[in-house]
């Protein structure tokens, strides 16, 4: 367990895995990591700690004591209000509230560690079927971002630019080879594999968080639906709940359990009750956990509506290039040509990987790699040199860290 707990630390501390979007992270990165801390810590209560603590008889001493403890642990038990008399017949006491999930909660926690990681692991693994594996782009964006020296700088920057064009040249099928001449860099239109994927990988995000409010409730035994609800509603207005009302995590429950005489046929049944402290820190656990989802859930689906609304309103994706670009520098030529570079060598695909290596990496290496796929485009499509300038945002920043702008 401290093993992979180390693993999740070094993973959260690794801006190379950082290649979608920051409300992913919530899901994919810091979720996960959330939940296998709770997940150590309950274990830490189970088993160094006393998890369960039952009032034996009178007559049971020392290892009849740690029998019954063990015993009903075990087993699980179930919960009894104070008010209802405790019945003879322990079939139908068991008829009550049920509580035998508590053994299981670190399980549950890594499985839901594991689904909210689910939908990354989807978009990591398939993305680079589309003819380039996105997630090296943007390892080689942030290794560029951290590199000070300006040879090695411009080597990243050109193997990076390749990459990107390798991809986008080949979606498109030629018709004539004299094309073929005029450099393959024109990608055909509506090449939106990356942007699928990306975008279904959200919608199980959303999914995801829907599917576990709804399984718990059937995993632990109560409507976890609302319990964030309910939970704040009784903090708040405790005279307003009944004892049959709080069952979610009983502190006290009952258990029932037979012992054999030595002879084999004289049964004693004995019903004890047992103080489960663990559902004290597993109450707090669950409670966190309804309201982080619900925020996740809605900071997935505002998301969601977000990266469609880019991806279907063509002057966002338009404005996001110009605005790189630095539109104003340009000359009139420059962005009459800006509408064919977005549309028909970018496309939705190309349009996503620039943005996201927006998304990963500061304001002047992004700008640095747009621009450089601006100028590695606009040399190899119209047979002229480009004599984009650099942004003046990105030449001060640069001024100020004594660097040299780039060279196409």
């Amino acid at each position: 367990m401290d093993r992979l707990v180390a693993l999740v630390q070094r993973s959260a501390k690794n801006r190379y895995k950082n290649n979608d979007d920051v409300i992913d992270r919530l899901s994919s990165k810091y979720t996960v990591i959330s939940l296998i801390v709770f997940a150590v810590l309950v274990s830490l209560n189970q088993y160094v700690r006393n998890p369960i603590t039952c009032w034996a008889p009178k007559q049971f001493h020392g290892s009849h004591t740690k029998f019954t403890n063990n015993y009903c642990w075990v087993t699980g038990t179930y919960y009894l209000p104070w008010r209802e008399e405790v019945l003879k017949d322990q079939a139908r006491n068991k008829l009550h509230h049920s509580v035998s999930y508590y053994q299981w909660i670190p399980f549950i926690l890594l499985g839901q560690a594991l689904l909210f990681y689910f939908p990354s692991f989807i978009w990591h693994a398939l993305n680079s079927k589309s003819g380039v594996d996105a997630d090296s782009i943007l390892e080689t964006a942030h290794r560029l971002e951290r590199t000070d020296s300006m040879e090695t700088r411009n080597k990243i920057m050109r193997m990076m630019t390749k990459q990107i064009d390798r991809f986008l040249s080949s979606r498109k099928s030629f018709k004539d080879p004299r094309e073929i001449k005029l450099n393959s860099c024109m990608s055909r239109r509506g090449g939106a594999y990356l942007l699928a994927l990306f975008l279904v990988s959200k919608v199980l995000y959303i999914a995801n968080v829907i599917f576990q409010l709804i399984t718990l409730s059937y995993v632990l035994g109560f409507k976890y639906s609302t319990f964030g609800i309910d939970m704040m509603i009784r903090y708040l207005h405790p005279n307003d709940w009944t004892e049959e009302d709080i069952v979610a995590f009983p502190r006290v429950t009952l258990c029932d359990f037979r012992i054999r005489g030595q002879d084999f046929h004289n049964v004693q049944n004995n019903t004890v009750e047992c103080v489960l402290p663990v559902n004290m820190v597993n109450e707090k656990i669950f409670v966190f956990l309804w309201f982080w989802m619900v925020t996740v859930a809605f900071l997935s689906s505002l998301n969601l509506f977000v990266w469609m609304a880019r991806a279907l309103y063509h002057g966002d994706r338009l404005k996001f290039i110009q605005n790189r670009l630095g539109l104003n520098l340009l000359t009139y030529n420059d962005s009459s040509m800006v509408h064919s570079f977005v549309d028909e060598y970018l496309g939705q695909d190309g349009s996503l990987i620039l943005r996201l290596v927006a998304h990963n990496t500061n304001h002047v290496t992004s700008t640095e790699i747009i621009c450089d796929v601006w100028n590695y485009w606009k040399t190899n499509c119209s047979g002229t040199p480009s004599t984009l300038p650099i942004s003046r945002n990105l030449l001060s920043e640069m001024e100020m860290a004594d660097m040299k702008p780039l060279k196409s």
